[in-house]
């Protein structure tokens, strides 16, 4: 029996397209997908992104530069060379000159020197050391204490929530700069007394100002992690997952700390990276107002602070440290959104 041939203009419906499927059309429309993990997941989602990979590839660059290469450069940061004050970017200073004249091999200074002969170079890289350990170690003081501050005041409510935000409707009001001039002046001589113990002599280097500066990043720029944990801590309160492990039997702090907290970790991983830079603004600020560590060691507000005298006859001395400012903060900002995007559970779209 021939074949009919259906023709292909025809509208006339074929009864094999609603035939049951067979066992390999079942196997051929099922898309396997490899179980992954939050993390490793947030990881892939994060790779894919170019702009925070690139962002996340530019802060291991500028760490590399300013946390291990000043241990490899032929100069320091507080030597001073007499004779070569002030010498622009790749001159070299009579004596210099001298030496290598006789065969003796001399390092350039790429950026030339200060007003005392000290190389600029290495001052802008331990500037930037100093500004990004600032900022790494205030951005984790304030992610301690503001996510378990703000995250007991949104699971607990009522007069708990009142009492809690009122005290950060207090602490917002207080001025930060001047608390830290008057903690400076307060705790001067007990860190100086506390400093000439053989297990504090590292706070002679940073001086009093600079601790100071801790203790009110510790004690004030806390609170807006604490209202934007509270926030999302007040609508994760009213999961599933809450009412079943309260079913189970599970406390407060075991709630608190394993299931509402962890579930804000897109949050708080955005809001930590984003707080990084803004603590290196405040910090290199407030070394511009003279603020910030003890001289001899510099800070990248303490080093445009000093070239605004010769701006006209070196610009480049201010260039420097701003522009590397610059390159931290827009490259924390690139990664923070990056990281949103990857850990952030609401902006999954594959």
């Amino acid at each position: 029996m021939e074949e009919i041939k259906k023709n292909p203009l025809s509208m006339q419906v074929s009864m094999e397209d609603f035939m049951p499927a067979s066992g390999e059309d079942k196997e051929s429309l099922v898309i396997m997908r490899e179980s992954v993990g939050f993390w490793k997941d947030g990881i892939r989602r994060f790779r894919k992104n170019k702009i925070a990979m690139s962002a996340f590839f530019l802060v291991l660059l500028i760490m590399i530069f300013c946390f291990i290469v000043p241990a490899f450069y032929p100069y320091k940061y507080e030597q001073q060379m007499k004779g070569s004050e002030r010498l622009a970017p790749m001159q070299y200073s009579k004596v210099e000159k001298a030496e290598m004249e006789k065969g003796e091999k001399v390092f350039p200074h790429l950026l030339g020197t200060d007003q005392n002969g000290r190389d600029y170079m290495i001052r802008v890289l331990v500037g930037g050391r100093v500004s990004m350990t600032v900022g790494l170690v205030a951005s984790v003081l304030i992610l301690m204490i503001g996510s378990v501050f703000g995250a007991i005041a949104g699971y607990f409510g009522g007069i708990i929530d009142m009492v809690m935000m009122r005290i950060v409707d207090i602490i917002y009001t207080v001025p930060d700069v001047l608390i830290i001039i008057l903690l400076a002046q307060t705790l001067k001589f007990p860190l100086e007394k506390l400093s000439m113990l053989p297990a504090f002599t590292w706070m002679q280097k940073l001086g009093s100002n600079m601790i100071s500066m801790f203790i009110v990043f510790a004690l004030l720029y806390w609170v807006g992690m604490a209202r934007i944990v509270r926030s999302q801590i007040m609508i994760l309160k009213q999961s599933e997952y809450v009412t079943a492990a309260r079913a189970l039997g599970a406390g407060p702090g075991r709630i608190i700390f394993k299931h509402l907290i962890v579930n804000c970790i897109g949050t708080l991983i955005v809001t930590t990276t984003l707080q990084i830079p803004s603590s290196i603004f405040t910090e290199s600020f407030l070394s511009f107002l003279g603020l910030g560590v003890q001289a001899p060691m510099p800070s990248l507000g303490s080093l445009a602070s000093a070239a605004l005298n010769g701006f006209q006859t070196y610009p480049e001395k201010l260039f420097a440290p701003a522009f590397l400012i610059f390159i931290i903060i827009l490259s924390f900002n690139l990664l923070g959104d990056g990281l949103r995007d990857a850990f952030d559970p609401k902006l999954k779209q594959q």
